[in-house]
């Protein structure tokens, strides 16, 4: 008697991160991939924000993100850009 064992292989695959988030237009609230988020980092904390479009309206939503945002959004891979002054 011949016993084969097979090799199975699973591909690791990691769920897309998803993030609450509200439109401050519609007021509407669902929830988005990271890819749907940019984060912008400035040099203060009024030059530091995230932004998305609104699903439902459409919008273009921009808000500030403190250093707790950041460190999530960061975490959950989205997309970041340092701003800087000349």
């Amino acid at each position: 008697m011949t016993t084969t064992m097979a090799a199975t292989t699973m591909a690791t695959t990691t769920a897309p991160v998803l993030f609450k988030a509200a439109c401050t237009d519609c007021r509407g609230r669902f929830e988005l991939a990271s890819d749907a988020f940019r984060l912008a980092i400035g040099a203060s904390s009024r030059t530091t924000f995230y932004s998305f479009t609104c699903p439902d309206c459409g919008r273009a939503v921009r808000r500030l993100a403190g250093e707790r945002i950041i460190e999530l959004l960061t975490g959950g891979g989205v997309r970041t850009l340092r701003l800087h002054t000349g």
